[in-house]
């Protein structure tokens, strides 16, 4: 029987997540301008044997190919009114890889609409954030990652907006670029420091950092976050490093190797839960594990 994530890392076991999803399925055949999301319908076992992939590499825990699923980047594709299908179907796709012993993590991005600009209202955004939770919590979600956030007040609306309608935990993480040395800003200019405090002032039952960094410089954000906040969980999903393009390909230079002989020092910064983002494999993972 699974026990609350939360509940699990407070009896001081370091938890392994997942790796890179978006790499994985252009690698299955995902096509450029192609909707990632509407392969929960149409393509149920490619997204599956990539969830599953993680799950035999040692993952605790994998998220769902929904990063994109709310209303408001579904609608780019036609899809705005087919949002709670595809979510739950997501998640029904990651439960059936993970089984009863592993957790579902329902994976909840930006919407690229701006509060600041007036893009969208704050009700809006709430809406659309509650009905995404709300499919992921029915498809077999344990909980949500809010994920690669740079707007505190988008973040505070989705894990508002989750708390109020389900019974997920909620997973808040943000993505900070280096603006100097030990510097760490997001897109709208929030310190880690600051991002931690506002998500657990929001409601988040564990925090942490996405994308944008390989795990050497998480070890400083993870450390920024611990300073403000001893106590709430914090997990990091890391790059395989910073993207290159060599010929004509991308490329992250960041070996499941040269991870996992980073992992101590994450773990020592205040990381609970550990895992990958953009060019991370099972392989990673597995190496990451095994290092713990």
């Amino acid at each position: 029987m699974r026990t609350k994530i939360t509940t699990a890392v407070q009896t001081g076991k370091i938890l392994i997540s997942d790796g890179a999803w978006g790499t994985f399925l252009h690698q299955k055949g995902l096509q450029s301008g192609e909707c990632p999301e509407l392969w929960n319908i149409t393509h149920p076992d490619k997204v599956k044997e990539i969830a599953q992939s993680y799950i035999d590499a040692g993952s605790d825990m994998i998220e769902t190919n929904s990063f994109g699923g709310t209303s408001f980047k579904l609608e780019y594709f036609g899809l705005a009114d087919r949002v709670s299908e595809i979510n739950e179907a997501a998640a029904r796709i990651s439960r059936e890889a993970a089984g009863e012993n592993k957790w579902v993590i329902g994976s909840i991005g930006p919407t690229g609409k701006m509060l600041v600009m007036g893009d969208v209202t704050e009700v809006e955004l709430y809406e659309a954030f509650k009905t995404q939770a709300i499919a992921l919590e029915k498809g077999g979600a344990d909980a949500v990652c809010i994920e690669t956030m740079s707007d505190i007040d988008e973040a505070s609306l989705a894990i508002q907006a989750t708390k109020e309608n389900t019974k997920l935990e909620i997973i808040a993480t943000f993505t900070f670029e280096a603006t100097g040395e030990n510097q760490f800003y997001t897109m709208m200019g929030v310190t880690p420091g600051d991002a931690a405090i506002a998500a657990v002032q929001a409601g988040a039952n564990i925090i942490g950092a996405n994308c944008g960094n390989g795990l050497k410089n998480m070890i400083t954000i993870v450390s920024q976050m611990r300073e403000v906040d001893e106590n709430t969980p914090i997990l990091v999903h890391a790059n395989a490093g910073l993207p290159k393009v060599e010929n004509g390909k991308t490329v992250y230079p960041e070996t499941p190797e040269m991870m996992g002989e980073l992992t101590g020092q994450i773990i020592q910064a205040g990381a609970n839960i550990i895992g990958g983002c953009c060019g991370t494999t099972p392989e990673h993972i597995r190496v990451m594990k095994a290092s713990i």
